[in-house]
């Protein structure tokens, strides 16, 4: 029996449950009713701007809370997607210059409080995760709410902010290659049920598995929240962040890695292909961010997210040059030197953005409504100087370094310039409405956006919607139908019309249903989906054609999720489950590249009874086989590279003891060597190897 066909029967036969945060509710009569889970604390400033609860969303959403990301032992914020359906969380191993995770099997913008978060690459810095609440999937296209995106979705961070009663914190770690970090999380009272203030911050210094590379790192996160009346409520959050390291992708040649070197060689996940003291990656990044909401009277609520952001980056490193898919990286005499490849980059980012709406609820004979009407702008500014040269050779079984190392003057002499200017406006309007069980909701949005690079400007608009039915039974059976649109900016001209590029336009069709039986703490769903992606470039097959922008791609797949806490006898068990399966087709008929056509996942956590302060945990990892394909710029051959398929193991012990918790957190227990993928151009990607954590805090 294959790993795929085990684990989805275990899934099935257990109905496990989407992840989630839960809460409780009891009725007004003073008897308590059983338990019900729901899934998240979506709240107006959440991924859907709506308080309602995902079980009477007609859409997939997931929610990872601090709990769920920290009991799993996540690091950073790629880690906490790996048991989310329809995520992969690392898809290019190991890394530190960000996050590079997949939705559905696209990239996805990255949100923070509902407002875009990185844009561009490298000129920000990486969130950390000590600052961060929850982490937010809302999967296919969200253009309706939150404008130009990928049809896979988006991630949201909901921010720490201060609030009453929230206590206070110091949290110790240390762990693989002298990873030592210490945070705190303060709260206090200014004036009583008025104003609260937190801090939060973090310091690390740490090395990690790639030789000569460490992952420094200061965040501090500030916030205040006014309460000057029941109906008024206005957050200010401050972000600093500043990250000083180097690049962990390394490049790595196929030869050596996926293909065995001359001799039978291969080249370690530790080796260093950079150089040092020319590597470089350093961050820094510092945010201004107010939250509010004022409720009008009985109908209409105020609510809006602003935002001042200002980013920098410097970034070095060398590589090993590769010319193409297919050409030899050895040469016949088994001389293992390569080309070296450097890169110097000065970039920085300027964010001004707002989303601002109004909220109605009311009622209209049987039927209830949620109305949200909301302009959203933003203005993002990004200016970059890079250099890139080709000098000097490197063994790669055995590196030697300083060999073609360039100067200042060499650097200068090839130095580019880019600079752009995005103005951008969304107008939208979008209505859920419950009659009885039935719950139906339609949106509607029309965005302008201007880019402005160097001299040539180009101006785009799109009109998109979505609309959503549900059903919710009074069994806990809750099964959907939706439509959803995305649109996303192309800048250039089309040689084939001398017009502007359009933008690539997304559609995604969704069936589902979720369900949360009757007096239990478990919470299913299930949803399959159909997502259609044009105006992409034309596919190699049509050399002629109206315009260079033929092109299309689909994505259609499944997904199980799925959560469920139970006593058994012996203390309490919570497993959460997730199946992914993808069937990908880009504009040439080939799968995506490093996307996996399968994924699953199971974690079991449990508090005996009889030592309840006690908590073990254990997770598994399944990531399916990964294929890269290209043109052989050799003889114009296909160049087909498939990742294997890997499975990890995950390892919680906790123990409890009145306001001191400690926890150990093993990664890839098994040590499992992997590559989380290798690339047809000529490349692998070492992925992360074995990591322990020991995590002490004190509450207080």
């Amino acid at each position: 029996m294959t790993f795929r066909s085990s684990l989805l029967g275990a899934c099935a036969l257990m109905t496990l449950a989407t992840s989630a945060h839960a809460q409780t509710e009891t009725n007004t009569s003073g008897e308590t009713e059983d338990v019900i889970v729901v899934t998240g604390a979506l709240g107006a400033f959440g991924a859907t701007k709506s308080s309602a609860p995902i079980l009477e969303t007609a859409r997939s959403v997931s929610v990872e809370t601090s709990y769920d990301f920290i009991s799993r032992g996540a690091l950073n914020l790629s880690d906490t997607l790996n048991y989310t359906s329809g995520v992969l969380g690392q898809a290019y191993g190991f890394a530190t210059r960000g996050d590079f995770f997949t939705v559905r099997g696209l990239d996805v913008p990255e949100y923070r409080d509902n407002l875009q978060a990185l844009f561009g690459n490298y000129n920000n810095t990486r969130p950390d995760l000590y600052t961060i609440d929850q982490v937010e999937v809302l999967k296919g296209p969200a253009s309706v709410l939150y404008g130009q995106g990928s049809p896979g979705g988006i991630v949201n961070l909901a921010s720490k902010v201060a609030g009453p009663d929230l206590g206070q914190e110091i949290v110790a770690s240390y762990g693989t290659h002298d990873r030592a970090e210490l945070a705190g999380d303060f709260s206090t009272t200014l004036i009583e049920d008025t104003l609260h203030a937190r801090f939060v911050g973090v310091v690390r210094d740490s090395d990690t598995q790639v030789d000569y590379v460490n992952d420094d790192a200061i965040a501090l996160a500030p916030s205040l929240t006014w309460t000057p009346g029941e109906n008024t409520e206005i957050n200010l959050l401050f972000n600093y962040d500043d990250r000083d390291g180097d690049a962990a992708g390394q490049f790595i040649p196929l030869t050596g890695t996926y293909y065995p070197g001359p001799n039978g060689e291969t080249i370690e996940p530790s080796t260093y292909l950079g150089e040092p003291g020319f590597n470089t990656y350093e961050t820094d990044s510092t945010a201004l961010t107010v939250i509010g909401s004022h409720r009008l009277n009985d109908i209409f609520t105020l609510e809006g997210t602003a935002r001042w952001r200002d980013s920098g980056s410097t970034y070095r490193q060398t590589w090993v040059a590769f010319a193409g898919a297919g050409v030899p990286r050895i040469l016949p005499n088994g001389d293992s030197r390569y080309g070296r490849r450097w890169y110097d980059s000065e970039a920085s980012s300027k964010q001004l953005a707002f989303d601002t709406r109004v909220r109605a609820d009311f009622v209209t004979g049987a039927f209830e409504h949620e109305v949200l009407g909301g302009v959203n702008y933003q203005n993002v500014e990004l200016d970059s100087e890079s250099s890139y040269l080709l000098q000097g050779t490197i063994n790669v079984f055995n590196p030697v370094y300083g060999d073609g190392l360039p100067t200042q003057a060499e650097i200068d002499a090839v130095r580019s310039y880019t600079s752009s200017e995005t103005d951008y406006w969304g107008f939208y309007l979008h209505d859920q409405i419950s009659w009885g069980n039935w719950i139906f909701n339609a949106g509607l949005r029309a965005d302008e956006v201007s880019n402005e690079t160097g001299a040539v400007s180009q101006d785009d608009d799109a009109v998109t919607y979505s609309v959503g039915l549900l059903y919710a039974f009074d069994n806990g059976f809750s099964p959907y139908v939706s439509y959803a649109e995305s649109f996303e900016p192309v800048i250039g001209i089309d040689s084939f019309t001398n017009q502007a590029l359009n933008p690539q336009e997304g559609e995604q069709v969704e069936i589902g249903v979720k369900y949360q039986p009757a007096g239990t703490r478990t919470y299913l769903t299930l949803a399959w989906f159909d997502i259609t992606q044009t105006n992409l470039p034309n596919p190699v097959a049509l050399p002629t054609a109206p315009s260079q922008q033929e092109g299309e791609a689909s994505v259609t797949g499944f997904e199980f999720e799925g959560v469920t806490t139970f006593e058994t006898g012996y203390g309490d068990l919570k497993l959460d489950a997730a199946l992914t399966l993808l069937d990908t087709e880009d504009a040439n008929g080939i799968p995506f590249s490093v996307i996996p056509d399968e994924q699953a996942s199971l974690w079991a956590e449990f508090r005996p009874a009889a030592l309840d302060a006690l908590r073990i945990g254990a997770g598994v990892r399944y990531v399916g086989e990964r294929e890269s394909n290209g043109v052989s710029v050799v003889n114009g051959d296909i160049v087909r590279i498939v990742s294997d398929s890997y499975t990890l193991a995950d390892l919680l012990i906790g123990y409890e003891l009145e306001d001191w918790s400690v926890a150990l957190n093993v990664r890839n227990l098994f040590d499992e060597a992997y590559y989380g993928s290798c690339l047809a151009r000529g490349d692998c990607f070492p992925g992360e190897e074995r990591t322990v954590n020991l995590r002490v805090a004190k509450r207080f």
